[in-house]
């Protein structure tokens, strides 16, 4: 039932989302019979306002009461830095920033995202290296990505 109702908001969202301007980073559907509670996560490139996150909210409301039991609760809104990253667009807008991957093998690597494209990510690997070593950038396949989150820094 959770994966049919999430497939409709999914269905009832594209519209609203201006031509690709927003994305979807996660939704989440969690029913009961008390309260029911709809969860999900938008972005964009530029980044999403408050406001927008409101107006998708309202418009989404009207069509998902067609679908959803009597009380439920619908919340929309920007992800936290500490969301992994799911999709090629989430990982373009956080280029510069350094993220921790944990590889499908169990390797963790941590370093600076510098480039992205459909196959891979490519980072600058952090290890205390001396002044005169190259730094080599390093190319990861998304098939082999297990997770990935941003390192929040506050330097």
């Amino acid at each position: 039932m959770n994966t049919e109702v999430k497939s409709k908001i999914e269905q009832l969202l594209q519209p609203l989302l201006e031509n690709d301007k927003f994305f979807v980073v996660d939704i989440k559907v969690s029913l009961s019979k008390l309260n029911s509670k709809v969860t999900i996560l938008l972005d964009s490139d530029e980044g999403i306002k408050i406001d927008e996150c409101r107006a998708i909210s309202r418009q989404l409301g009207e069509s998902l009461d067609e679908i959803m039991p009597e009380k439920y609760t619908l919340e929309v809104s920007s992800p936290g830095v500490d969301v992994l990253l799911k999709s090629e667009r989430m990982y373009r807008k956080n280029i510069g920033r350094s993220l921790q991957i944990t590889l499908k093998n169990g390797t963790i690597v941590k370093g600076k995202l510098e480039e992205v494209d459909s196959q891979k990510i490519t980072i600058i690997e952090e290890k205390k290296r001396k002044k005169t070593e190259e730094i080599i950038p390093m190319s990861i396949a998304f098939d082999t990505i297990k997770e990935s989150q941003v390192i929040i820094s506050f330097k």
